[in-house]
Parts: structure tokens; sequence; C-alpha cells
């Protein structure tokens, strides 16, 4: 059987059947065009690859229930489209999260309740901070401590500025997963 011969239908029923090289010619037919379309909406690329990637997972993870009606090309701009949405969800309530405790900060009244909470939560971040990888402490001290932006500190790590945006959603991921219950203890 040569897969590049078949219909998309085909393919398709192929593939809810978990047929492995029917998933390979569809990946061959469509992860360019899949890019494209999703670094035209994203113009990050390594946002784009891995938004890629999550697409042609999730169309392998739920292969049996899929109900693909209108081709596969439409279907995965659909899928990208909701990853996209869901990924600015997630950035927006970081910067909430960041900004909220930020105001804390600036807004921490001088006595001794406070201050004993504060010192409390800094002692926490400052023990998370310090478990965090090297390289995603790193990126995340320069940007937070020092106030460097995204490029600055690519060019002072000699990486990526994508790698730097990278490193700070996972630090970010990873200290609100931590901190997340506790944040809400020590001020309410």
């Amino acid at each position: 059987m040569r897969y590049s011969e078949l219909t998309e239908d085909e393919l398709i029923g192929l593939l809810q059947a978990s047929n492995k090289l029917a998933y390979t010619e569809i990946y061959n037919r469509y992860a360019a065009l899949v890019y494209s379309f999703t670094y035209r909406r994203t113009e990050e690329r390594q946002e784009a690859q891995d938004i890629v990637h999550e697409v042609f997972l999730f169309l392998w993870e739920r292969r049996d229930t899929l109900l693909i009606n209108k081709g596969i090309l439409p279907f995965m701009y659909t899928v990208v489209r909701n990853k996209i949405l869901n990924r600015i969800k997630h950035q927006k309530v970081s910067a909430r999260y960041i900004d909220s405790f930020q105001q804390f900060l600036d807004s921490t009244e001088d006595n001794a309740d406070h201050l004993l909470r504060f010192h409390e939560l800094n002692e926490l971040i400052e023990r998370e901070v310090a478990a965090l990888p090297v390289k995603m402490r790193q990126v995340f001290e320069l940007s937070r401590k020092t106030g460097y932006s995204r490029k600055d500190i690519a060019e002072k790590m000699q990486v990526s500025e994508e790698t730097v945006k990278s490193h700070m959603h996972h630090a970010l991921k990873i200290l609100k997963q931590k901190l997340g219950g506790l944040f809400f203890l020590l001020f309410f």
C-alpha cells in the first residue's frame, strides 16, 4: 500500500485504526502547512514549532475518538487556534499573578504582621527560585531582580530570546504551582 496515494478519508480511517504509517503520511502532508498557519499567528518560531508538535500529539492521542468531518487541515487549524488561545490565557494568568505579587510588595505597610508575612513569603520564594534549574534560575533572577529585558538577558547569557522566553514561562509555571496555595494562605 502506498500511503502517499491514499485519500484524506482513507488516511483518517487508518489513523483511527492506530496505523502509524498513516499518521506519518498525515504529518508529512500537513506539518508544513500547519506550521505556516501557526507561525503567521504567533510570529515566534519556537512557539509555532511547539504548537505544531502539540497538535500532532493531540491527533495521535485522540485518534480513536476524533470526529474529523470537514477534512484534516480545517480540523488542525481549529486545534491550533484553541492551543494559541489557551497559551494567551495562561500568559495572562501568569502576568496577573506576578503583578499582584508586585502590587503587594509595593503596598506593604510597615506593621509587624505584614513584615512577618512578607519575610516568610520572601524566604519561601527565594527557596523555590533557588530550586529552579540553573539556567532557568539565572534567567528569572536577571529578569526580576535586575529588570533586564528579554533581549538583554539573551545577550548576557548568549542564548536566543526564545530560550529566555521559554525559561521565564517555565519558571513562572513552576513557581505558581509551588507557591499557589501558600500564596493565599499567607495573605488571606
